[in-house]
């Protein structure tokens, strides 16, 4: 394998969440590969990324791109396309939307590391469109339909699917009919750990998009009498600070990793109200000592150890929770050692077995 040229491939880069994360083990793992994207903002990037030759679809050269993108959801298909990868032997796509859709090179291996079929596609379109007009959302409607045929499609392309958690790996069988690894994401263990004392406030960290539900968190935090830190940025930022009623909720805007290590290690828990493909945050909380008080579904279920579960997606649900953790002992010193098992170089072990395996398999069929 030492001879082979490899490609990355990701939807976009214009932030450095966990998807995000993936691409830069990745980038680890196979230092010589090109990635290729639709868009990028090499500023925002993490020097590991930045250091990567990357190559930008038509799409990263229009005027305010990252403002306004996801209206451009239809042509996104396209875009992908239009990428031209440059002799891989093997093509490694990290895809929640479209990367999975790119063009593969004749006789070139790919390997698909999904954190998710579309989401607004496959199951959560209310999520993302209930609010918009009636006949806005028939527009929608109309063009999810080509959509998911043009997803379905693509997916002929992909020798190998590899699942971000067994949630996900449940999606790919249900939409997609393919079998697929479950290969859980890679979380900087180094980077967090516990310091300091611990504090009287809860924290949330989110993006500020619908279905991550910050709104629910916020709602409840109006009526209890507890500190809330929230940590993150996203279009729906001003809805959030406006549903704001109680003055012990504070919006903190990103942070970087030192600032969110003190923040984790300080907070009496980490809130998760989301229905999740995995989630990171709640990993990483644990993994300065900090239990989680989650929603009970999806990848939650998967990488909280330490904490409680609430049923359903409500401020009351949230808020007994809350009472509920409060009336117990918890052991913080006995948290990190639990979630080891999700470090960054057990995630770069095992990518690269799978990519050996796709390989010698590829071989045996290029055989009969």
């Amino acid at each position: 394998m030492a001879d082979m040229k490899i490609a990355l491939i990701h939807d976009w880069l214009i932030h450095m969440r966990g998807g995000e994360r993936v691409l830069e083990s990745l980038a680890e793992l196979y230092p010589d590969a090109v990635i290729y994207t639709l868009f990028s903002d090499r500023k925002r990037l993490s020097p590991g990324l930045q250091r990567m030759k990357i190559k930008n679809s038509f799409l990263h050269y229009l005027p305010g791109i990252r403002r306004y993108y996801r209206w451009l959801l239809p042509v996104l298909p396209l875009a992908i396309r239009t990428l031209t990868i440059d002799g891989a032997d093997i093509v490694i796509s990290s895809s929640h939307c479209v990367a999975k859709g790119v063009r593969i090179p004749k006789g070139a291996l790919h390997l698909c590391y999904c954190f998710t079929p579309i989401r607004y596609l496959w199951g959560f379109e209310n999520e993302y469109f209930s609010s918009y007009p009636g006949l806005v959302r028939k527009l929608i409607r109309f063009a999810l339909e080509g959509l998911r045929a043009w997803d379905l499609k693509s997916n002929k392309t992909v020798d190998a699917f590899v699942a971000i958690s067994e949630t996900v790996r449940g999606r790919i069988k249900k939409f997609y009919g393919r079998d697929s690894a479950v290969i859980y994401p890679p979380v900087g263990l180094e980077q967090f750990y516990p310091e300091g004392a611990l504090s009287d406030y809860y924290l949330i960290v989110s993006a500020f998009v619908p279905y991550k539900r910050v709104d629910l968190v916020i709602e409840a935090f109006n009526a209890l009498d507890r500190k809330l830190l929230v940590v993150g940025k996203g279009p729906l930022e001003k809805k959030y600070q406006n549903l704001r009623k109680s003055e012990k909720i504070s919006f903190l805007g990103a942070v970087d990793d030192p600032d969110l290590q003190r923040l984790y290690s300080g907070a009496r828990a980490v809130l998760f109200p989301t229905l999740e493909d995995f989630g990171i945050v709640p990993v990483e909380a644990q993994a300065c000592g900090t239990p989680v008080i989650a929603f009970g579904e999806g990848g939650a279920l998967e990488g909280v150890k330490t904490g409680l579960f609430f049923k359903e997606q409500s401020a009351a649900a949230l808020t007994a929770a809350i009472l509920e953790f409060e009336s117990k002992t918890w052991d913080r010193a006995a948290i990190p050692p639990k979630i080891q098992g999700f470090g960054r170089q057990r995630f770069k072990d095992e990518m690269q077995a799978c990519v050996t395996q796709l390989v010698q398999s590829g071989s045996e069929k290029r055989k009969e």
